[in-house]
């Protein structure tokens, strides 16, 4: 890693006004400017009352070759950060500066003319990157390959899904060699396995010596990538980091919420076939609980609605609990119902999954969702932390820590069945001793 600077932000401020049209230079009506004349007095007075700063004096730097995510609940002025460095948008306050060749994956419809072909698209974007013909030519091939598009290279990206569209973004800014890479929350509208090809290219251009700023509500995925965190919160820089310690401290403050729910099923994680309704972390009782004793079992409750007509349509439900740590802890799968226990289209299932206390370790505990089905197979929502938990053991003695007070190592802490004899060794290995005593 050089110890020169790629990129730097300096007290960046981003102020947007309530109620306000945004866009610089933007044409104005006449019925507007009088308007305006007769109304710069009240507005003047209640400005203060119509501000909404999206980032205050965030300021960070960081060295060529680092990859570093950006990570905060929604608004937390991640997104506008990026478009700060990327020159999409002008900061308030502050200078945001690059240095090298930037590439960006900022949003669906960044980046690409609707109206040309993925292949006058892959042209264009090369061009306004500055690279000659010859060293686009060179990579196309490889540009092509990665997305798996061939075959819709020369329909116009106007007519492609937003997963299509965004395989090809990311394949041509990955391929076309930036100095620095600013990536958005794009990689969440792909398939699963795109998701982890993209994940393994960036991380093949990380250990190239190539900047990474990687915004994501993933936290595998930050901490599978980003050895260096920030923590944005209500527009303000309020941790930098390793990843784990910054993810630690976003869980604590909330970011790792431990109930989500989508009402409308028309925007719902989902297809046209299933749709998540809400998940959330419970104890016994049915409350709640962002923080769990290490203890008492804890729960994890899904609400998903069935609307596929075909009677034969079996949605399965999968969870996959992670530590904050980026460790995948295990998988679970609702699959053991009987055949009677299809649903009816429209019919929400309530389904919850029981944990054993003294499991898990302590620490944060993130949870993904996914709705399957396995005839024919196909994955039709895979929600990305869609909640999260904190274990805490209170070290009273009854856990599997004991009295240990020292660090437990180990991504599980499961309270095991102990047995234990005493005497000669040849009693023992004959178990002749009256039975064992039992350790808990």
């Amino acid at each position: 890693m050089s110890s020169e600077i790629a990129i730097r932000a300096d007290q960046i401020g981003k102020r947007y006004r309530l109620g306000e049209t945004q866009g610089v230079g933007r044409y104005r009506t006449l019925r507007e400017d009088i308007v305006g004349l007769t109304s710069r007095r009240r507005r003047k007075a209640e400005s203060a009352k119509e501000d909404f700063w999206a980032l205050k004096d965030v300021s960070f730097e960081i060295k060529a070759g680092e990859t570093v995510g950006i990570i905060g609940r929604n608004g937390a002025g991640k997104s506008t950060m990026l478009k700060i460095l990327a020159r999409i948008t002008p900061p308030t306050s502050g200078r945001g500066e690059t240095i090298g060749r930037v590439g960006s994956l900022l949003e669906v419809g960044t980046g690409f003319h609707p109206e040309l072909t993925g292949r006058e698209n892959i042209m264009l974007s090369a061009a306004i990157m500055g690279l000659r013909r010859a060293e686009v030519l060179a990579r196309f091939d490889d540009i092509v390959e990665f997305s798996g598009l061939a075959r819709f290279l020369d329909t116009p990206v106007k007519r492609y899904s937003t997963g299509m569209y965004m395989r090809l973004a990311f394949s041509v800014a990955a391929h076309l060699e930036p100095e620095i890479l600013l990536v958005d929350e794009v990689l969440a509208v792909g398939d699963a396995a795109f998701r982890t090809k993209s994940l393994g290219k960036m991380e093949d251009l990380s250990g190239t010596g190539r900047t990474v700023l990687f915004v994501s509500h993933s936290m595998p995925s930050v901490l599978r990538l980003c050895p260096r965190v920030l923590l944005l919160d209500a527009g303000r820089l309020m941790a930098d980091g390793t990843g784990s310690e910054v993810v630690e401290e976003y869980m604590g403050r909330g970011g790792g919420a431990a109930e989500r729910a989508w009402p409308d099923p028309s925007s719902a994680p989902g297809d046209e076939h299933v749709r998540l309704r809400s998940v959330r972390v419970v104890n016994e009782q049915g409350s709640v609980m962002p923080e769990v004793d290490i203890r008492e079992p804890v729960f994890v409750e899904v609400d998903y609605w069935n609307l596929s007509d075909d009677a034969d349509f079996r949605p399965i439900l999968s969870l996959e609990f992670t530590n904050s740590d980026g460790v995948h802890l295990f998988t679970t799968h609702a699959n053991r119902f009987p055949k009677s226990a299809r649903k009816k289209r429209g019919a929400l299932t309530h389904a919850r999954c029981s944990i054993p206390g003294n499991l898990f370790a302590e620490g944060g505990v993130l949870v993904l969702a996914a709705l399957i089905s396995y005839r024919p197979p196909a994955l039709h929502t895979r929600e990305a932390d869609a909640v999260a938990f904190h274990v805490v053991d209170p070290s009273e003695g009854d856990s599997a820590r004991g009295i240990f007070t020292g660090e437990f190592r180990g991504v599980m802490r499961p309270m095991l069945e102990w047995e234990e004899w005493q005497g000669p060794p040849e009693k023992i290995a004959s178990r002749e001793l009256g039975g064992p005593t039992s350790l808990g």
